[in-house]
């Protein structure tokens, strides 16, 4: 291969273009290289590697907005538990202070023993599920080494994570069996406390659907009793008469929005524990499910055994009593397994024979 004179010329132009390029880069000062490295560092781990998406730029892009809200949160936890006690106190003191003398005067001794009974009853299981979901750890990973399989390394942790854990940034901690992080119970609801959460949504949305409506004709009574017309003169009511009636408004108002709010969100976690999934799978499910249809495959969720066998996992039921025992009556059974291993196998036939 002959050379000409031309294309040496060029090759010794070339060197010395770039040997100039890297003399002028070693003549920058210390710390304007170090800036230029970090930056330079900075954009290559956009794209560190082939699994970067659009979800990865997104998380790296708004760190510090999802930093803030993790960090009130985690402080304004406590304010969110008092304000749960102090809501669910007045409902009780206006109900023990108004409604209960009208019950006793105004319904028949039949009446009067079913809303004392069931209202009581409801009380104790409201009460009971929201202090253990608060109280109750969601579950950890083991400190210690094990041979448990992972599924993945927690980028924030440093440490393996089995099927069904997710990190909390909130807890700053991986929790097992992950759902979300409530703030309403300043805790995560994992894999020890699942039951509990979701119990108290359901006995919360009873109980304020039972106040609601047991209290329409009450509420309009004294809505009508407060309702002036320019036209007419105001009713020669007491201050203790007008207290009572904007109490009975009150605890209508509040009762009612909280059943539909919450009734709501009971519904949505009710069709995920028939699904076999939590809130956080169900968008990791969805994903996948994208993912495997773009190959014209079916993506089928490992952790669902079937409707029923979902519901007896989920709330401990292993004999016919428990329906009783664990479901209609306070109970702090553990829930099955150790969050840590899982059957993924989907079993058609009942897991617990009940």
């Amino acid at each position: 291969m002959r050379c000409s004179p031309g294309s040496v010329l060029n090759l010794l132009r070339s060197g010395r273009l770039r040997s100039c390029v890297r003399r002028g880069r070693n003549r920058l000062p210390l710390w304007l290289r170090k800036i230029w490295l970090y930056a330079r560092l900075l954009v290559h781990s956009l794209c560190f590697n082939t699994l970067t998406d659009s979800d990865v730029v997104f998380d790296s892009v708004f760190e510090p907005v999802f930093w803030t809200v993790d960090y009130v949160t985690r402080w304004f936890g406590l304010l969110f538990v008092c304000l749960v006690v102090i809501l669910t106190c007045s409902i009780l003191v206006i109900a023990y202070t108004v409604l209960l003398p009208l019950i006793l005067n105004t319904y028949s001794p039949p009446w009067i023993a079913w809303h004392i009974c069931y209202g009581h009853w409801n009380l104790v299981m409201i009460a009971f599920h929201y202090y253990k979901a608060a109280k109750t750890s969601p579950g950890h990973l083991p400190t210690e080494k094990s041979d448990r399989p992972f599924v993945s390394v927690c980028k924030k942790c440093i440490m393996p994570k089995p099927a069904r854990t997710h990190h909390c940034g909130i807890c700053n901690r991986c929790i097992l069996k992950m759902d979300h992080h409530c703030p309403w119970l300043n805790n995560c609801v994992g894999h020890f406390n699942h039951r509990y959460f979701f119990s108290f949504c359901l006995f919360m949305t009873l109980g304020c659907g039972y106040c609601s409506i047991s209290g329409r004709n009450l509420f309009l009574d004294a809505y009508n009793a407060l309702e002036t017309n320019f036209q007419t003169p105001a009713p020669p009511y007491t201050l203790k008469e007008r207290m009572i009636h904007k109490s009975i408004i009150y605890m209508w108002v509040l009762t009612s929005t909280v059943a539909v709010a919450l009734g709501a969100l009971t519904v949505w976690h009710a069709v995920l524990i028939s699904r076999g999934e939590t809130s956080i799978e169900r968008h990791v499910n969805k994903k996948e499910g994208q993912r495997l249809a773009a190959w014209g495959k079916v993506y089928r969720n490992p952790f669902n055994y079937g409707k029923l066998n979902n519901w007896k996992v989920f709330l401990g039921v292993e004999k016919k009593s428990h329906w009783l025992t664990r479901v209609l009556l306070p109970s702090g059974h553990p829930p099955r397994g150790d969050g840590l291993t899982w059957d993924i196998l989907p079993v058609r036939k009942d897991l617990i024979p009940v």
